[in-house]
């Protein structure tokens, strides 16, 4: 599933907090990194995909510029909200604080590949915390069952 475009499989992009018209949310899932949704500023931004139907997901990859810490949620219902924690990692050793953080790679796009231990979702809603800069991008999201 990887390889085809999430938009192609009538995943949708429901929730974004923030959105420019050169570069709109339905850019996360066109299948494409020379494409993406760019946040307008201030922290937190966040996404949210609908899945056709419910989707088994092992693995989400995030092809990003400039995130920082992210964080990824789920749910099974057919509405937008009542989100389960989906995952996270910790960092500094410390068990409150719970970030997936990104490597800063200055010029190049990041690519993250993150387990989800083959859950089953209907969305998944991605919550961006931190960024490297004002403004991030996010230029491909896909999964793998």
């Amino acid at each position: 599933m990887s390889d085809i475009s999430l938009s192609s499989l009538g995943a949708k992009v429901v929730v974004a907090a923030s959105s420019d018209e050169n570069h709109p949310p339905e850019n996360i899932i066109d299948g494409n990194t020379n494409t993406f949704w760019m946040s307008t500023g201030m922290f937190p931004q966040e996404f949210i995909i609908r899945f056709a139907e419910p989707t088994m997901v092992s693995v989400v990859t995030v092809d990003s510029y400039n995130v920082k810490h992210l964080k990824i949620e789920k749910n099974t219902t057919q509405s937008a909200s009542q989100f389960e924690f989906g995952t996270e990692k910790e960092i500094t050793g410390s068990p409150l604080l719970l970030l997936t953080e990104f490597e800063n790679t200055e010029g190049h796009l990041q690519s993250n590949a993150l387990s989800l231990s083959g859950s089953s979702a209907t969305h998944l809603r991605f919550i961006i915390t931190r960024g490297y800069d004002h403004f991030v991008s996010v230029h491909r999201v896909s999964v793998q069952p």
